[in-house]
């Protein structure tokens, strides 16, 4: 994807207001690559920001309004793309509907809460990123939208603290149950390897290998109605394990009533094993599904860091049916580390589907296309029951096949991308 020329960003915002911007801030996307609905359980997952990108363009207002407007956020209709607000209504509004000019409110009334932020704003929007597609639309507006109003009034803010920021105004003020994965992909850029689990230190990681294809099934979902069920069936089953009187005093220290309390990082599905069979079908495979997502991303970690294992061990410590492992883990041309990364992806998208009850058909018939097609590995990207897939291969021969397959499958657009910076200053 090319970067968005300046001009044509300048020339619009004063068609639009008048006058032309002051600043201009731009933040990507991202792949959810391994650990997927894991973030807000506290553990540690990895975010590959990509070049997909959102762009902000900000001047100040001479009156107490904050107008803001987008000609091209992918999956909205132009209605819903025009926001207009008078900034002494923020304070008191319940901001809760999931909408274009509810992203605006919620970002203004965190600094506002945080920094004392009462000036007017315009505000134009243009984005490459499709809404809803797994891809982290969202936070990429977050977090470029607080970076240019901080710039623009000269706060000097940390990459964490725009982060934190972006992720409050999703989850404190908006009311939407996400972890800290999308925020902090879009500021810091980059692979990251991000520890959830507050103080939320995150690690970049030195990985320059393959090529990553990403896919869009065209199913639009929303986070804010796949994540409270989930985590309210999470519940249900810590709550039935505590309620066992034969449950160890040691075991029962590690638990919780609620997903993010419990050590998950300590706790061993061996351990649970004579519980968790005792335990309502629904929430005994929500939380098989943590502990198995976990392990497997602790494997991959080791993995991209160098610190490659054979391919027989993976199978072995995940338990994986040697039917189930690709053909092409085969290929000369493919090293360890690529074979194993992309054994997992897959593993972790069969555990999405199985375990998290998070796919849909359409989903797998891309999916299944994709891996004949060559694909090393291929998951969901994001909360699931619609958006994209992210597709894993060894080189950009093998991933222009992949996408065509890809698209021929039902996939209504695709991209091969490439690794990208954060948040970043245009203009």
């Amino acid at each position: 994807m090319k970067p968005e020329p300046m001009l044509s960003i300048k020339r619009r915002f004063k068609e639009l207001y008048g006058v032309d911007p002051v600043i201009i801030v731009s933040a990507p996307g991202r792949i959810d690559l391994l650990n997927t609905h894991q973030d807000y359980k506290g553990l540690p997952v990895i975010g590959i920001s990509i070049n997909l990108r959102c762009y902000v363009a900000l001047s100040i207002r001479s009156d107490d309004n904050v107008c803001a407007f987008s000609d091209n956020l992918p999956g909205l209709e132009l209605r819903e793309c025009k926001c207009v607000f008078n900034i002494n209504e923020v304070s008191t509004s319940n901001i809760e509907r999931r909408s274009f000019c509810n992203y605006i409110m919620a970002i203004y009334k965190v600094l506002h809460q945080e920094l004392g932020l009462s000036k007017g704003l315009n505000i134009y929007v243009k984005s490459h990123i499709p809404i809803g597609a797994g891809l982290g639309s969202s936070a990429a507006l977050e977090v470029s939208l607080v970076r240019a109003i901080t710039l623009l009034f000269n706060i000097n803010m940390t990459v964490k603290e725009v982060a934190e920021l972006a992720y409050k105004a999703e989850h404190d003020i908006m009311g939407i149950p996400c972890g800290r994965l999308d925020q902090y992909s879009s500021a810091y850029g980059g692979i990251l390897l991000i520890n959830t689990r507050p103080p939320c230190n995150v690690e970049r990681i030195p990985f320059d290998e393959g090529v990553f294809v990403i896919l869009d099934s065209g199913i639009r979902h929303r986070t804010a109605d796949i994540h409270p069920l989930r985590q309210k069936e999470i519940d249900e089953g810590l709550n039935e394990l505590l309620l066992m009187n034969d449950l160890p005093s040691s075991l029962k220290a590690k638990l919780g009533k609620h997903y993010w309390e419990p050590k998950w990082e300590l706790l061993s599905e061996d351990e649970l094993i004579p519980y968790i069979g005792r335990l309502s079908e629904v929430p005994r495979k929500r939380i098989l599904f943590t502990l198995k997502m976990h392990k497997s991303t602790l494997i991959a970690i080791s993995t991209m860091k160098g610190n490659t294992p054979s391919i027989n061990k993976v199978i072995e410590v995940l338990d994986i049916p040697k039917v189930k492992i690709p053909k092409l883990t085969s290929r000369k041309d493919v090293n360890n580390k690529l074979r194993i990364l992309g054994l997992i992806m897959n593993y972790q998208h069969e555990l999405l589907r199985d375990l998290y009850d998070v796919s849909l058909p359409r989903i797998e018939e891309i999916r299944n296309a994709v891996l004949n097609a060559g694909a090393l590995g291929c998951k969901l990207s994001g909360a699931g029951l619609g958006g994209s897939l992210v597709a894993l291969v060894s080189n950009y021969e093998d991933a222009w096949i992949v996408l065509k397959e890809g698209l021929n499958a039902g996939a209504i657009n695709g991209w091969i991308v490439k690794c990208d910076q954060g948040v970043k200053k245009e203009f």
